[in-house]
């Protein structure tokens, strides 16, 4: 079952990043709670997957302008019922960016819950965001689609003292830099 792969990847980022307990146990007992929740037509919320996409060389991480959200942040989107939700980052990142030859990386690197305001036809609901590294292996040229309003590279050194910055791309950046 699709759900028990996510439940034991969930337990074994737990594992990792014990100081997370609380927000871990918040998916696991989410993932648990109706069979669609990997749709976005689930009201209450669904999960999203998305990239920690990093440069070949380890220095900086890719971010988008959000159109709708008007934010930098990481590339990610629906499952659209997907519960492979590493598939779903790789294939967000390709898309929203335009990269070729994108790998991924099967353990969970980051989670976020995160509320989604309402738009003229979607009432206000959650995103459980698991997020995973994409490393980039051929080019680094990259081609904004209709979801951002801009791409750019930026230091992850950056990214981690910028108060500016979403609080969520600022502990993924803290959290790759520790791994160094």
């Amino acid at each position: 079952m699709p759900s028990e792969s996510l439940d034991a990847a969930l337990r074994h980022y737990h594992d990792q990043w014990q100081g997370e307990g609380e927000p871990v146990a918040q998916f696991v007992e989410f993932l648990h709670s109706h069979a669609d929740v990997f749709r976005r037509s689930h009201g209450e919320g669904h999960f999203t997957g998305s990239a920690w996409l990093v440069s070949a060389d380890g220095q900086r991480a890719m971010l988008m302008h959000h159109r709708k959200l008007d934010r930098w942040l990481q590339p990610g989107g629906h499952a659209d019922g997907d519960a492979d939700l590493a598939r779903v980052a790789l294939r967000e990142a390709q898309e929203e960016t335009g990269i070729a030859g994108l790998r991924v990386k099967d353990n969970i690197f980051d989670i976020d819950r995160h509320r989604i305001p309402a738009r003229a036809h979607e009432p206000e609901h959650w995103h459980y965001d698991v997020r995973y590294v994409v490393t980039t292996t051929v080019t680094e040229a990259f081609a904004a689609n209709e979801e951002s309003l801009e791409l750019a590279w930026w230091p992850i050194d950056e990214i981690a003292q910028d108060e500016q910055a979403d609080e969520s791309l600022r502990r993924m950046a803290r959290k790759w830099l520790a791994r160094a």
